[in-house]
């Protein structure tokens, strides 16, 4: 019994591993001359600096660094939709490329 529940618990976690993929690969440009890039799995870089990532769920992230946020939200089809937002209220919705 004992060799059975090993078994489902190592076969969960493979499946949760292969279904938590993270942040995928892309590039982007924010309003204000923000550069985004992002390796699949992380790291993000702002302006070419590493971002701090936090991870909210499967399909959405946050990376933060020089007072700007990045929302990467990743959709159905897995596209990447990204927006900001940085000092004194500055917010944008990014264009992203592969």
């Amino acid at each position: 019994m004992k060799k059975i529940a090993i078994a489902i618990a190592i076969a969960a976690l493979s499946l949760a591993g292969a279904a938590n993929a993270g942040v995928p690969f892309f590039n982007g440009t924010c309003p204000g001359g923000i550069e985004v890039h992002a390796d699949k799995g992380g790291p993000v870089y702002l302006n070419g600096k590493e971002a701090k990532l936090k991870k909210s769920n499967a399909n959405y992230y946050e990376a933060t660094g020089a007072g700007i946020t990045l929302s990467i939200a990743i959709n159905p089809d897995e596209t990447v939709s990204l927006s900001y937002t940085g000092k004194h209220g500055a917010n944008g919705i990014c264009q992203v490329s592969d």
